[in-house]
């Protein structure tokens, strides 16, 4: 029989590797612009369903609304719960600086999508070259209208750069390509809120006759726009384009007040996310021409450490139906 003093060793020692292993299980949260809507529940989704595959403990923060101040705060409790890895989606790159500052001076390692150039990132990912999607977008909305008439531009946030440099991308190409295509002011700041893209595409309506497109980008963008165009009974007067949620937006396609426009999975954005974050815990290289699972063979920026994939799907009624039933 076996003495009770060596059970107790063999519990100890046990017990002592169980610990020793959930020690090492890698920790990470991601920090999202706003908790709640299609897009990010998709992504949540997906950065769930990796980390289990992987054994990663990684979970998603979504603040209740898509304020900087709220991923500052977000971010300050993930450094204090002394997580290995900090993901974020942000709504103001400059506004993040300090804090993902301190989370790198903490030995937290940082991975950002949506925000090329931010500062105090290990890695910034983007699941498609951000000029090529402008110019994708700007092709599509000036053949609906017939490349002529006035258009307007919606980006989720003044401060988004990625947003910008997708709308940049967009009204340099109509420039140089479609002379006849006319943007109506400046860029509008209203993506990310279905209530102000409904608000100002309804004013733009009201003011502007010879109103013939609108590129929303920022996920309520296109909602919002598609909303008040079929509200207004507009739908054969103005194109409506750019990324949404499929299943948000499927009804307004059918219906014809959204024409269509590209997205990049969510779901394998978040799947990427935990992908990322085991490479940099395990100290492997990212470089370029290298495969990752979900972006492709991507193009790597040592110098302002971003990580480019180029895989999009169509908006479009076709391609729509088969995206609603993966629950996007």
């Amino acid at each position: 029989m076996i003495k009770k003093s060596v059970l107790a060793c063999l519990f100890a020692t046990a017990m002592l590797s169980l610990s020793a292993h959930a020690a090492d299980k890698i920790r990470m949260g991601v920090v999202v612009k706003v908790g709640g809507n299609a897009w990010f529940n998709a992504m949540e989704a997906g950065i769930k369903s990796e980390a289990a595959k992987r054994g990663i403990d990684a979970w998603q923060v979504g603040p209740t609304s898509a304020d900087p101040a709220l991923q500052v705060r977000a971010i300050e409790d993930l450094i204090a719960q002394k997580v290995d890895v900090i993901g974020v989606v942000p709504n103001d790159a400059r506004v993040l600086e300090p804090v993902l500052k301190r989370a790198h001076d903490a030995g937290i390692k940082v991975i950002v999508h949506e925000s090329p150039d931010q500062k105090y990132a290990d890695w910034d990912f983007e699941m498609v070259d951000a000029t090529q999607h402008g110019i994708t977008h700007m092709v599509a909305l000036a053949q609906c209208m017939k490349e002529k008439g006035d258009y307007a531009v919606y980006v989720g946030s003044l401060t988004v750069p990625l947003h910008q440099k997708w709308a940049d991308a967009a009204i340099n190409y109509q420039k140089e390509h479609y002379p006849n295509m006319h943007l109506v002011g400046d860029k509008f700041g209203v993506g990310e809120s279905l209530d102000d893209s409904i608000r100002t595409t309804n004013d733009l309506m009201s003011k502007d006759a010879n109103l013939k497109g609108i590129l929303a980008i920022g996920s309520q963008g296109p909602i919002g726009a598609g909303r008040a165009v079929l509200n207004r009974g507009k739908t054969d007067d103005i194109c409506v384009f750019g990324p949404f949620s499929p299943g948000q937006g499927a009804s307004l396609v059918k219906a014809g007040a959204i024409k269509g426009g590209f997205i990049w999975n969510p779901m394998v954005a978040g799947e990427v996310f935990v992908r990322i974050a085991e490479k940099l815990e395990k100290g492997e290289k990212i470089t370029d021409g290298m495969t990752i699972e979900g972006m492709g063979k991507v193009k790597v920026d040592d110098a302002t450490h971003t990580i480019l994939g180029n895989e999009t799907e169509s908006l479009d009624k076709a391609n729509l139906p088969k995206l609603v039933k993966m629950g996007l």
